[in-house]
């Protein structure tokens, strides 16, 4: 052997060396020390567009964000929730509301760009900005509010197959430098497994503090197609505080406009005697997913 390739194996049979006395000194990561998600096992939300906000249909079609003012709210205990037929939600805590829900659309809109299960840090001063809202103290406030009301809420939702139990959000907040670090739970995936729908956030910003209006685009939002539906539906799945159902059916009728006008007459409807017509234009998308609904129920059997 060469003088040079001699020099050349001694070189890296030290370096051999060398490695295998570190790696032996330091030791193998201990199972703390271990990455927590495994590629295989990595567990992260839907991709929704920027302008919109991927939210669970679970969580639209029915009284678990009700259309109520903050000041109507009620606290639950085991209280089965008013919902669509295939689904269930049995809830306690402090009633949610349609601004809840916009809190929690813009945690998981966090959420979505990491593995469900780890950390998503932000500022207060941020998220409000977010949403859109105002950054003074008293929003402050407000917006700690909503985060411990999502956090101590308990829910058990089934949709179909899939079955999620626990609270909405987790959250860990630094008083000094005013930060949060927030957690989903990876289990939430089962709510977006049993179908969802990508929200429009401007026009959800658009109808802010009109809780009814709020929840009915959201309903709407989460179904493509025009169903005709009852007046005392609507007031059962809404979750409104209105007794009246005449009163009600007043305030359906400014609700319903408010919509027409945040979505440019993309979403029409007409109120005869105690049903809803809905008139909306649909996407490509949309069409496709009816045409083959209708395509399937047309098979022989």
């Amino acid at each position: 052997m060469s003088e040079p390739n001699r020099s050349l194996e001694k070189s890296l049979a030290n370096l051999q060396r060398t490695i295998e006395e570190r790696t032996a000194k330091e030791g193998k990561p201990t199972e703390a020390e271990k990455p927590a998600h495994k590629t295989a096992d990595i567990i992260q939300l839907p991709l929704w567009p920027e302008v919109t906000r991927g939210t669970p249909n679970s969580f639209l079609r029915g009284a678990l964000f009700a259309a109520i003012q903050g000041k109507e709210r009620e606290y639950f205990k085991g209280k089965i929730l008013a919902t669509r037929d295939g689904i269930k939600i049995r809830f306690t805590g402090m009633q949610l509301d349609q601004s809840d829900l916009d809190v929690w659309e813009q945690a998981a809109e966090l959420a979505r760009s990491h593995p469900l299960g780890n950390v998503c840090h932000f500022t207060i001063h941020g998220f409000l900005k977010a949403l859109g809202r105002q950054t003074g103290k008293s929003q402050h406030e407000w917006l700690k509010d909503v985060l411990r009301r999502l956090m101590s809420s308990g829910v058990e939702i089934t949709h179909g197959r899939y079955t999620y139990g626990g609270s909405l959000l987790e959250f860990i907040h630094d008083e000094t430098a005013e930060t949060y670090a927030l957690r989903l739970n990876p289990t939430i995936l089962g709510m977006y497994k049993a179908g969802w729908t990508a929200v429009d956030w401007d026009i959800r910003q658009k109808l802010r503090r009109k809780p009814l209006a709020l929840w009915l685009h959201g309903y709407l939002s989460g179904d493509v197609e025009n169903y005709d539906t009852k007046i005392e539906t609507l007031h059962r799945l809404s979750g409104s505080k209105t007794k009246e159902l005449w009163k009600f059916k007043q305030n359906l009728k400014n609700a319903l406009a408010d919509i027409e006008m945040a979505t440019d007459g993309q979403i029409k409807a007409t109120i005869e005697e105690d049903m809803v017509s809905f008139e909306r234009l649909r996407t490509s998308t949309q069409t496709r997913h009816i045409t083959k609904k209708s395509r399937k129920k047309a098979l022989p059997k």
